[in-house]
């Protein structure tokens, strides 16, 4: 099934070697000295054209140059592990108690490293390949901050690529779909202002528990009742922290949670009737309740053009049949949004196989998908910007 070429299969043990190297080393966030320093000396052993470090802090971007001139195609991997302890039992688990790369982040960059080694050496193209080493995918905005710092007019980027490795996706196939592909992923902080006092003499507070609470019950009728039902929204309460005793009615209560949306126009309507609810159950109950909306990631949505094209060299290296064209899109979210807003582009996912899944302690990246995903990303380069030669 896999037609992958000899010296992409050369190289694979030595990709395995970085990723697992990565694996037991994560670092979170922006925070990647350790990361960032080893890419970087990957990349100068490797013999790339250019290194560009420091963007967006501890991210970088590496330039390999084809034969012949041509336009530049970004390719993107993130970097950043999860603030979680391991359970995974592998015998290359995180050295560093409470954080993991829970994501498949050091596969991502170990295979664009493969990438980058197999280009230099056949520079088979006509253009720039610019691969791009992102920091904070997980919750930081990186990828929207590399943008703000100008990476794409910098690098003069026509088009970027990324990959996600995707649990429950048979080893040897991909997956992706125009359009939305992942969802707009936004958090929400209230805090609800009451009057403390004793549990005996409710009467005498104002008890931001029940206030909270009606909160929560407002925002159930917001999905099923002032949204389209085709355009799907979630909304979720995950914490409700308040008091800490029998008999004492608290003075605040604070509520936080999640809203995800794969259109614009319902993230804004969740967002607009969230504030209506606290400011209608703030005058029914005469408190002071204040909603932190925090917009975070916009949907991840694949261009229709750079997405047939994905799917076709997908298919050359996997064959049809193990690429699935219109995957259902799913609710998590994804900061190469924001690369996918400043130019056209595309993500796929790439299966890992009946493994734990991401975000999960026992979760490991599947070694064996590292053939697949360097010679997809080789593929894009040389697929996209042929040499004529």
């Amino acid at each position: 099934m896999h037609t992958t070429n000899n010296r992409i299969a050369d190289i694979s043990p030595e990709v395995t070697g970085w990723r697992r190297w990565l694996h037991q080393n994560p670092e979170l966030l922006f925070d990647l000295p350790k990361t960032a320093k080893y890419v970087a000396e990957r990349l100068r052993e490797i013999g790339v054209d250019e290194i560009h470090e420091g963007i967006a802090q501890t991210g970088m971007v590496a330039i390999i140059h084809g034969r012949e001139k041509g336009p530049a195609i970004g390719l993107r991997a993130d970097m950043d592990a999860l603030p979680m302890d391991e359970e995974s039992g592998v015998e290359h688990s995180s050295q560093t108690p409470g954080k993991m790369h829970a994501c498949g982040h050091d596969g991502h960059t170990a295979m664009l490293l493969g990438a980058a080694k197999y280009l230099v050496e056949t520079r088979n193209f006509a253009g720039t390949a610019v691969l791009i080493f992102q920091p904070a995918e997980e919750g930081g905005g990186g990828g929207d901050v590399m943008v703000k710092e100008g990476i794409m007019d910098r690098f003069d980027v026509k088009e970027v690529y990324g990959m996600h490795n995707a649990p429950g996706l048979p080893l040897g196939q991909f997956a992706l779909r125009k359009g939305a592909l992942l969802a707009a992923a936004d958090f929400f902080d209230i805090v609800v202002t009451g009057k403390g006092g004793h549990a005996a003499r409710p009467h005498h507070c104002k008890d931001p528990i029940l206030a909270a609470t009606a909160c929560i019950t407002g925002f159930q009728s917001i999905i099923s009742r002032y949204t389209d039902p085709i355009e799907n929204g979630v909304l979720s309460v995950t914490a409700i922290t308040s008091g800490s005793t029998y008999n004492v009615i608290p003075p605040h209560a604070h509520i936080k949670g999640t809203v995800r949306a794969l259109h614009e126009a319902t993230r804004q309507t969740i967002a607009d009737r969230m504030q209506d609810v606290c400011d209608g159950v703030s005058k029914m109950y005469g408190m002071e309740i204040e909603l932190k909306y925090k917009p975070l990631y916009p949907v991840t949505f694949n261009h229709s053009d750079n997405t047939e094209f994905a799917g076709d060299h997908a298919a050359s290296i996997v064959g049809e049949e193990n690429v699935d064209r219109d995957c259902p899109p799913r609710m998590g979210g994804e900061d190469f949004s924001f690369m996918l807003l400043s130019r056209p582009g595309a993500m796929i996912y790439l299966g890992n196989g009946d493994t734990a899944g991401v975000h999960h302690p026992a979760y490991d990246f599947n070694d064996d998908a590292i053939p697949f995903g360097v010679e997809y990303w080789v593929k894009t380069i040389e697929t996209r910007i042929p040499a004529q030669a």
